[in-house]
């Protein structure tokens, strides 16, 4: 094996935690899975993975040898394919997350279109509304929605999702629609708590620009987006909630928009990934794709 696919046997191992999985996903017997790896820390005279009888880690040595691997790997794959298809030389795998909501209804039903026109590359679809670690978690790419804290990770800005205020015809019924914040003092809504660190989220709406908050009696809180809409489907209480979330129940009249004149703040959505410099070519081609789709589907 050349450096580079002694480098590309390493980073796998990391990934996957054992040499047998390794072995297996690269389609190489497991004996050489094991030589490479002796090989490349003799080279770099260190050790660069702890072995027990139950997985493979990487010491400390290996973990920062690991990142400049991917780096390595990447710029080689940007300089052989700077003159060829994207479609034709994109290959390898991507480890992705998005908030749930978002994968279940806009990133699979699109993702065929991109495993057809890049039929190299494989998706690791985590989907989940916890924040997650991108280096921990040796994850490529996540979508976040709301305002970011420093990550010190590179930040793509998509654009913002539309957020409606909503409630259903049962509700609206019982309790009669809210025309103006001050009528939301004899409302119900229903909460919903960050999964990051359990914060109530206000309701909130713009007036002159300025953002105005409100806490709303509530008698359920929810910690998922799924949640939310059911509980508010129920007729449980308000919601405040992206406009692409619910179009098909505002269509069916499930769901009903009330005080369009007093919305809140759009949310960005952004696109967060670690090295701009050293993006590997199938990442890119990725999150170009995700962009168009996010723009196409959600933020219309």
């Amino acid at each position: 094996m050349d450096r580079i696919d002694l480098f590309k046997v390493f980073a796998r191992v990391v990934e996957s935690g054992s040499f047998t999985k390794a072995a297996t996903t690269l389609g190489l017997p497991r004996s050489s899975i094991s030589a490479a790896i002796q090989t490349l820390e003799s080279r770099v005279g260190a050790r660069l993975l702890a072995r027990t009888t139950r997985k493979v880690a990487p010491t400390q040595d290996g973990y920062a040898f690991y990142e400049r691997c991917l780096r390595a790997v990447a710029d080689v794959e940007e300089i052989e394919n700077l003159f060829r298809d994207d479609a034709v030389v994109s290959t390898g795998r991507i480890r992705i997350d998005v908030p749930g909501r978002i994968g279940r209804l806009i990133l699979a039903p699109a993702l065929p279109e991109f495993l057809d026109r890049f039929s190299g590359i494989d998706v690791d679809f985590g989907s989940t509304d916890r924040t997650v670690n991108l280096i921990e978690e040796n994850i490529d790419c996540v979508l976040r929605v709301g305002p970011l804290a420093d990550s010190g990770l590179i930040a793509r800005h998509v654009g913002e999702l539309r957020l409606i205020n909503v409630a259903s015809p049962a509700y609206l019924a019982r309790h009669g629609a809210p025309l103006h914040p001050a009528d939301l003092a004899t409302h119900f809504a229903v909460n919903y708590a960050s999964p990051s660190d359990g914060r109530i989220v206000p309701w909130e709406w713009i007036v002159d620009g300025v953002a105005k908050t409100s806490t709303l009696r509530a008698r359920v809180t929810v910690n998922s987006a799924e949640a939310y809409i059911a509980c508010c489907l129920a007729g449980i209480g308000l919601i405040q909630i992206p406009a692409y979330d619910v179009k098909e129940y505002l269509a069916s009249g499930a769901l009903i928009e009330v005080m369009p004149g007093f919305r809140a703040a759009p949310m960005p959505i952004t696109l967060l990934y670690p090295h701009r410099q050293h993006l590997s070519h199938r990442l890119r081609v990725f999150i170009d794709w995700l962009e168009n789709v996010l723009r196409r589907d959600a933020l219309g």
